[in-house]
């Protein structure tokens, strides 16, 4: 993990709310939490000036959708994000989709899922309950998306939109 991403990580806040999907009362206050830690996380970018994503759920913070977007080579490639929670979690990371580029790489799962076993899962277990979906956001997507869309678009598995 390179330096920026360490210092962007220590000030997302952390979650202290053990709780999932099927917990009740429990999981609106984690609920919240994970609201603020992704404000936290937003402002963090915005003052960097790395404004990368956007994302909203449903009224139980069970399922979550929103874009992300990646510049390279000065042209903005810009997808769907969709995942839902586990009901396991927070024990269970969640498993970021990214649906229109299923079967574009091999660092996917079916449904457009990112591939983040290796690095990130093992991250995530260490900080249960205190990594949320800003963290997965942070350290799961954001790398991803360094590593696999300049990839993509150099092998020409994607093209801009004004490309096209």
């Amino acid at each position: 993990m390179d330096n920026q991403t360490k210092q962007t990580v220590a000030q997302i806040p952390l979650l202290t709310v053990k709780a999932g999907p099927r917990d009740g009362d429990q999981w609106i206050e984690r609920l919240k939490e994970e609201y603020q830690a992704l404000i936290g996380y937003v402002e963090i970018n915005k003052k960097a000036d790395n404004d990368w994503f956007t994302i909203e759920s449903n009224p139980m913070g069970t399922r979550w959708q929103g874009k992300c977007w990646y510049i390279y080579n000065f042209k903005k490639y810009e997808f769907d994000l969709e995942f839902d929670m586990p009901v396991t979690y927070p024990e269970t990371a969640p498993e970021l989709a990214i649906p229109e580029l299923e079967g574009k790489t091999e660092k996917m799962y079916r449904g457009g899922k990112i591939c983040l076993t290796v690095h990130f899962k093992p991250l995530w277990a260490r900080n249960v309950p205190h990594f949320g979906i800003a963290h997965a956001l942070a350290l799961g997507l954001a790398p991803w998306l360094a590593a696999e869309v300049p990839h993509l678009v150099d092998n020409g598995m994607i093209k801009h939109h004004e490309d096209k």
